[in-house]
């Protein structure tokens, strides 16, 4: 190299640094979020749930779907007249509530995943466009989210399940059409703080698409604060989806859901109380798990909650 000449610094060193970053930053927030032991333990008992749906046929220990009125409204083996076949008793066609309570574990895990990946996925791009392309592009996003806020989640829900008709397809769908709002708002934010950094200025200086700018640059540093958000609002999904099935309008009888069994058993609250109690204590523990564990990676991954 002649003397006086400049070194000209490689176009791809900016977006390379701000990645080494982001990726330093991320694993910053895991070590703070596993020495969170409250939060670490209530991912595990999401874990414990996901396993129990994914091998439902391997632990159930009856056939969810296979009725004896001989054993109509058994009680739990502890009490009088219940049998440690069937720890949690049976409901009033007979089922074994345990296996079926395993089962519904399938659709509540399943419809909450589902719906959750949809609406992250749709609202995070339409949060990267808004908040990156502004002008119109921002202000019709703006107004679809602001008319689907105007509509209470469960009466839009209900709504659209009366129009299309039970199924878990349907149920997806029902929920993914507003559930998108929030993510999308949450990454429109983080973008709009993004757009003027000095790695964005960077590569628009280096002629990069808006394309490249949006997904390869702006994206990763956005995907902490979007899967937050997205795992707090599975435990909502997972109670709006038993609220639909209680209402009869989400998953349809035979297949076991925690809603519907919560149903059934209203009847025989006062003589049968373990046909509801157990469905509802399996919805309860899941969504607290998923709270708790949701807060402690809010905790870690938000910088303004940072100790």
């Amino acid at each position: 190299m002649t003397a006086g000449a400049v070194e000209t610094p490689r176009p791809d060193a900016a977006p390379e640094a701000a990645r080494a970053r982001a990726q330093s930053i991320l694993a910053a927030n895991l070590r703070d979020f596993l020495a969170n032991r409250l939060a670490v333990g209530s991912a595990a008992v999401v874990l414990l749930f996901a396993a129990m749906a994914v091998f439902a046929p391997l632990i159930a220990p009856h056939d969810p779907y296979a009725s004896d009125l001989f054993r109509r409204l058994q009680p739990p083996g502890w009490m009088e007249g219940g049998e440690w076949a069937y720890p949690l008793g049976c409901d009033a066609l007979g089922r074994d509530i345990l296996s079926r309570a395993i089962y519904g574990a399938r659709v509540s895990m399943t419809i909450g995943v589902a719906v959750m990946l949809v609406a992250a996925v749709v609202g995070m791009l339409a949060g990267l466009a808004a908040g990156y392309r502004r002008g119109m592009t921002d202000v019709v996003i703006a107004r679809v989210v602001d008319v689907l806020l105007g509509f209470p989640y469960l009466i839009l829900a209900i709504g659209l399940m009366a129009v299309m008709g039970p199924g878990l397809g349907n149920i997806v769908l029902a929920l993914a059409i507003k559930e998108w709002v929030l993510p999308c708002r949450v990454v429109r934010a983080e973008t709009l703080a993004a757009r003027e950094m000095d790695y964005v200025e960077a590569a628009r200086a280096l002629g990069a698409s808006q394309r490249h700018i949006m997904l390869r640059e702006i994206l990763p540093n956005v995907l902490s604060p979007l899967v937050v958000v997205s795992t707090f609002r599975m435990a909502t999904i997972i109670i709006m989806e038993a609220s639909l099935s209680f209402l009869g309008l989400g998953v349809q009888p035979p297949v076991p859901s925690w809603g519907s069994m919560v149903a059934d058993g209203r009847q025989f609250l006062i003589g049968a109380w373990w046909v509801s109690t157990f469905p509802g204590v399996m919805i309860l523990l899941l969504v607290l798990a998923i709270n708790l564990a949701s807060q402690g990676l809010r905790d870690a991954f938000d910088p303004r909650l940072r100790r």
